[in-house]
Parts: C-alpha cells; sequence; structure tokens
C-alpha cells in the first residue's frame, strides 16, 4: 500500500512535466515580426544635360493666355525643340500592332536601374504609343517616303491620317493642331504623348493642345509622359496651363518622370504611374555662391514658389524638401505609398473639392449625395465584374436605384463621370444623357465626357 501511495504522486508528477514540456515549444514561439516598411530607393540620377530640375535666373518665355489661342487662329510660330509628342485619339494606349511607320526620331530616355530600355531600331513613334512590334525599316509593300521636292503638305492633304493612327506635332501652329486633333472629335477623347525635357515650348504644347481640344469640344484629355525632368521655373507654368484645363496625366510602365516632371504631375485631375518616379535637389544654374548660405539665399525664393505650387494643387510640400535634400546626382525613386502619401497619385484633392463645389452650386446638395452614392455602389457592385459589357450592364442597372439620369443636371451624370474615368464607354453613357436631355446619344457623350456627366 505505501509503494502505491508513493508511486501515484511520482506518476501524476512525471505526467505534468511532459505536459509542461510539450507546451514550452508553443509557449516560447514568439510572432512573426511585422514585415519591415520598404527602405526609400535611391539610384544614380540620369548624366544627360537635360536630366534633372534645374533653376535659374532667366523668366520662363512668355506663352500666349489660354484666351488668347481660343480667340483666333494667328498662334505665334513656335517649333518643339525640347521633345517629341504625338497626337492620338484613343484615350488607352492601342494593342501591341506591327507598323511600318519611318522613325521620327532616336528620343528614346536612357534607362535607369529598375527601367525598362526601348528596344532597339523600334519606331520611336510607335513605342512611344505602346506599339511593341514597331520597325524601324518599311514594311514591304509599303509606299516610299515622299519626293524631297514636292510641294510641303501635298502628301498630307492628299492623304488623311486614319482617326486611330498616331500624329507627330513638330510644328505648334493652329493648322497643325486642328489637322492632328481633328480625327478626335469622333471620340471625345484626346492623348498627348509627350517624351522629352521640361522646358517652355513643352508649355505651349500643353496650352495648344488644351485650346484646340475646347475648339473641337473634346473633353477627355491624356497627358502621356516620360522625362528626364528640366527647368523648375517651367515646369510650374505647365503645371499650371494643364491644371486650368482638366487633364489625368500618365507615367506608362516603360516610361519615367523624374525631378522637375514631379512638378507637372503633381497638376493633373488624376495620375495613372505605373513607371518610375524619383525626385533629388535642384541644381542652380549660374550661380554666383561661394559659400552654402549664398546658395542656401540664391534657392529661397524658388523653393517658397515651389512649395506655394504644390499646395495650391493639393501635393505635400515634403516633395520641396526632398528636392532640397537628396543629392542631385541621386535619385529617390518615390513608392506607391509615398506617391500617394504626396498626394502625386490617383485623383487630386484639391480639384475633387473643386468640382464637388461647383456640382453642389449647379445641381444641388442632393444631387451630390445621390452621385457619391450610385459611385460607392458601381465600385462595389460593377467594377471589376467582368468584361466591359458586363461593367456597362451593371452601371445601367443601378441608375434607377439613385434617379439617374436627372432631368436638371443629365450631362453631370455618374455615367459620364465614368466614362471619363475608363469604367465605362460611349455606349453606356449616351443613352443615359440623351434620354433626359433629348440629345442625340453621339453628341451627348461627346459633350459629357470630360466634365463627369
Amino acid at each position: 500500500m505505501t509503494s502505491l501511495r508513493f508511486r501515484l504522486p511520482r506518476q501524476r508528477l512525471l505526467l505534468s512535466c511532459l505536459a509542461i514540456a510539450c507546451l514550452l515549444p508553443a509557449g516560447c514561439r514568439q510572432p512573426p515580426p511585422p514585415p519591415a516598411p520598404e527602405a526609400p530607393k535611391t539610384v544614380v540620377a540620369s548624366g544627360s544635360e537635360d536630366a534633372g530640375a534645374v533653376s535659374s535666373d532667366a523668366k520662363p518665355v512668355k506663352t500666349p493666355t489660354q484666351a488668347d489661342l481660343l480667340k483666333g487662329t494667328d498662334w505665334p510660330e513656335l517649333r518643339l525643340l525640347s521633345g517629341d509628342a504625338w497626337i492620338d485619339c484613343d484615350p488607352a494606349p492601342p494593342v501591341p500592332v506591327a507598323t511600318s511607320a519611318a522613325p521620327a526620331a532616336e528620343a528614346a530616355a536612357p534607362a535607369g536601374e529598375g527601367e525598362v530600355a526601348a528596344a532597339p531600331r523600334k519606331d520611336p513613334a510607335a513605342a512611344a504609343l505602346g506599339v511593341a512590334a514597331a520597325v524601324a525599316a518599311p514594311a514591304p509593300g509599303d509606299p516610299p517616303p515622299p519626293d524631297a521636292g514636292a510641294e510641303p503638305g501635298a502628301e498630307a492633304a492628299a492623304e488623311a491620317p486614319a482617326a486611330d493612327a498616331p500624329r507627330q506635332l513638330v510644328d505648334l501652329g493652329f493648322a497643325d493642331f486642328q489637322a492632328a486633333m481633328s480625327p478626335c472629335r469622333d471620340t471625345g477623347a484626346v492623348r498627348l504623348r509627350y517624351q522629352g525635357k521640361i522646358s517652355g515650348d513643352f508649355t505651349a504644347l500643353v496650352q495648344r493642345t488644351a485650346a484646340m481640344a475646347d475648339r473641337l469640344g473634346i473633353d477627355h484629355r491624356i497627358l502621356d509622359i516620360d522625362s528626364t525632368g528640366g527647368r523648375v521655373e517651367d515646369a510650374m507654368p505647365a503645371g499650371d496651363a494643364i491644371a486650368g484645363t482638366r487633364w489625368t496625366i500618365r507615367v506608362r510602365p516603360d516610361s519615367i518622370c523624374h525631378s522637375a516632371c514631379v512638378l507637372v504631375l503633381a497638376a493633373g485631375d488624376d495620375r495613372e504611374i505605373a513607371g518610375k518616379v524619383g525626385i533629388h535637389r535642384m541644381v542652380r544654374v549660374g550661380s554666383q555662391a561661394t559659400t552654402r548660405a549664398e546658395l542656401s539665399q540664391e534657392l529661397r525664393e524658388v523653393y517658397g514658389e515651389i512649395k506655394d505650387y504644390l499646395e495650391r494643387n493639393g501635393a505635400s510640400v515634403a516633395v520641396a524638401d526632398l528636392m532640397m535634400t537628396v543629392p542631385n546626382r541621386s535619385l529617390r525613386l518615390l513608392s506607391e505609398g509615398e506617391l500617394r502619401e504626396y498626394g502625386l497619385s490617383g485623383a487630386n484633392a484639391v480639384q475633387d473639392d473643386l468640382d464637388r463645389i461647383i456640382l453642389a452650386r449647379k445641381c444641388g446638395d442632393d444631387f451630390v449625395k445621390r452621385k457619391d452614392a450610385y459611385m460607392r455602389a458601381y465600385a462595389s457592385q460593377c467594377a471589376g465584374t467582368g468584361d466591359q459589357a458586363a461593367v456597362e450592364a451593371c452601371a445601367l442597372a443601378l441608375r434607377d436605384d439613385y434617379g439617374f439620369p436627372d432631368e436638371k443636371c443629365a450631362a453631370d451624370g455618374p455615367l459620364a463621370g465614368l466614362r471619363r474615368a475608363g469604367g465605362a464607354s460611349t455606349s453606356a453613357a449616351a443613352p443615359a444623357a440623351s434620354a433626359a436631355s433629348g440629345k442625340s446619344a453621339a453628341a451627348t457623350a461627346g459633350g459629357a465626357a470630360g466634365r463627369g456627366g
């Protein structure tokens, strides 16, 4: 009996120890640490002479105002020298197709770390517009190049380009823009593809594209940009011209937007970014400074102008701080999270607020609330439901639930706004607006596409 009494406690003790031993690994196991935040990525900046963010005392070239460009057809003569530009009537980059276009210029931007270099012997115009299979040489059977002694403009008059063909702009006169952009009236959209330096003629290019779009009733405007930078004193007027004329700015996967280009990016109504965006310190051209204090004094005025510019365009002044701290031989690439945090991607917060104020004044607070509710329902029920036809059917089915189309503000309803954002096509937007206004479907879709109707 005695041995049994002593054996039982020992067995209980042994079982307890075994249980504790089994639990120890689980008790000592710590939860995995949270992933470390992505470290800022700094790469070597491009060494090209037109790269970076340059500042100088030279005043920006005075260009005609938007009102001046809308008055008449006698636009001052100007030739684009700082880059290459093409006009396209398709708001989305075209699908890869073979092309036989002759090369316009070898203007591909240098590729840095993490950037996609342009394929050799690719037609720059086609490459800039997303055409993957372009080759430099004409394909067999293509017409020969025009005779050098032919009358200038004779070939263009004899055979106008197809509506979906990219048209290069070199001379920025009224007739050149009219010929390049007239086919875009059919789509209600124009895409300006620019590859080059930010300078005064780039500002003029944007202004004149917007002025011709206003004349032709083309409200959907996209700037497809690829730039290593330029002069900050030119970037801010260009951005102000963009901010006043309703642009979406796109940086494609094979494109970059560095240095002074970031100031242009800040001004867009909407920013679609898939390429590399980077910032570094301004370079002061013609500086007489011999000390840090003198150089700081020279930059103080332009630094203040950049901060004011960023604030009025809804971007963070932290961008200006980076333009003062990151060495100009380096380039700080901004992550997706930083782009959102600095107000450089997606919808422009200032423009969004302004649009709501204007819309409420025009259509009433109830209209704005119903439109917001519709957009939330669209995001949860329609977006990503399948092909374009399914998305459009879902968008149309939601109208009655939220009182659209609205008789008072048919052109400002959500369907035209979705078309502007690329979520619904003309076929979805036009019936909604024309049902309330009595206008033709084509006219209504073209007129409402750019203003969110």
